[in-house]
């Protein structure tokens, strides 16, 4: 009599194709039904790794983030769609996930990861998927995994780049806190709305993230740390740097106990140098009186006379919108040489939300000579919420 077969017979003809690969095989396959894996970001990066985890056969996902789906994600979160619009991303990837592999188990966590509950929110699962936009939650992914004790798969993604890096693996590999004891300045670190990116390479870096993962379970993969560099508009496309072990120093994995005590009691914020700037917020404040005009008093100047608008976004996104008449001076240019933006006439600076605008006209004012330069409260996404619900937004 043949013995039971120990997968659903389904499950044979669903992963064959990868069963069949040395080094896989059907215990390779268990090895995956029965990991855990937990996902922190259902974004550009989590998107594709949950959706390669999910059909590869991992048993069990988590899936962390208390975000909701927006049009402007979809150019890059896969797993989301019109449909789920206004939903949790979290919700949304799990029903997109449960589509693909319905027999998978699947935690939806609606709920920003903070000290208070990362270490019982990661606890059940083997292996930690950083799958974030953000330094303070890098940070403390890092140092949860450390007081854990499990693997950390961290990817990034900007513009035309992206990296990924396993931390925290084996005996001897580095957490995030070895490659960076101290976090960069808040004011460097932009954000995919402020810098841009390009879907593809999310979609890259997310199921390198997932390939990661997948080779970790099933004892494939390299023990040795490194750093892989990617460039959409590179040659080679892709590099990979040899990381250093963990640092005896390290405030965090040179001692576990530590990075728990890490874990629970540091402000991560705080840490990073206080809250990300809201930059729709500052470029609606109010400003110094005769310094901001707000986007009626721009239309009034317009209907009324023919005053000197400047843009100083960069040409790229002057490309995709502008008002009537304006001028397009990057703020580098501006900046570099003011005076040759002194005019007579009444200046009017604006921007995408009203930030850079300030930062023009202030440098025309500081020569003391010209006409009245004010720049736009709000920038162009004020006019078309303002005045002309018909100019793009992006």
């Amino acid at each position: 009599m043949m013995s039971a077969p120990l997968l659903p017979l389904q499950d044979y003809q669903r992963y064959g194709r990868q069963m069949i690969l040395d080094g896989i095989g059907l215990p390779g396959q268990l090895k995956l039904k029965q990991a855990s894996v937990v996902v922190v970001g259902a974004g550009g990066l989590g998107c594709p790794a949950i959706q390669y985890l999910g059909a590869a056969g991992i048993g069990r996902i988590g899936i962390v983030d208390h975000d909701r789906v927006e049009l402007s994600n979809l150019q890059r979160q896969i797993l989301h769609s019109e449909e789920t619009i206004g939903m949790y991303k979290a919700e949304s990837a799990s029903l997109a996930l449960k589509r693909i592999n319905a027999q998978i188990q699947v935690d939806v966590m609606t709920v920003a990861l903070v000290p208070e509950n990362a270490l019982d929110t990661l606890r059940p699962y083997d292996i930690i998927l950083d799958c974030t936009d953000n330094i303070p939650t890098r940070y403390l992914l890092s140092d949860a995994a450390v007081s854990l004790g499990k693997p950390l798969v961290s990817g990034a993604a900007q513009k035309f780049e992206g990296q990924l890096s396993v931390f925290n693996l084996g005996p001897t590999g580095p957490c995030y806190r070895c490659l960076y004891p101290t976090p960069p300045p808040k004011e460097t670190v932009g954000s995919c709305a402020e810098l841009g990116i390009l879907g593809v390479v999310t979609g890259i870096i997310g199921n390198m993230q997932a390939l990661e993962t997948i080779k970790i379970v099933l004892d494939l993969n390299d023990p040795n740390p490194s750093l892989l560099l990617f460039s959409a508009l590179g040659s080679p496309q892709f590099r990979s740097i040899k990381l250093r072990s963990k640092k005896a120093t390290c405030t965090a994995c040179s001692n576990p106990s530590e990075s728990l005590a890490n874990v629970t009691s540091t402000d991560y914020v705080q840490f990073c140098g206080g809250a990300a700037p809201d930059w729709i917020e500052r470029g609606l404040a109010n400003g110094k009186t005769g310094h901001r005009a707000t986007p009626e008093e721009l239309k009034e100047a317009i209907v009324t006379g023919t005053p000197r608008i400047l843009d100083v976004r960069p040409a790229t996104e002057f490309g995709i919108c502008q008002l009537p008449n304006s001028q397009n001076v990057p703020l580098k240019d501006l900046l570099a040489s003011p005076g040759n933006y002194v005019s007579q006439s009444d200046t009017y600076i604006v921007c995408r939300l009203g930030n850079d605008s300030q930062i023009a006209a202030e440098k025309i004012r500081e020569l003391g000579r010209g006409g009245v330069v004010k720049d736009v409260v709000g920038g162009l996404r004020a006019w078309s919420r303002d005045i002309n619900l018909e100019f793009p937004l992006y």
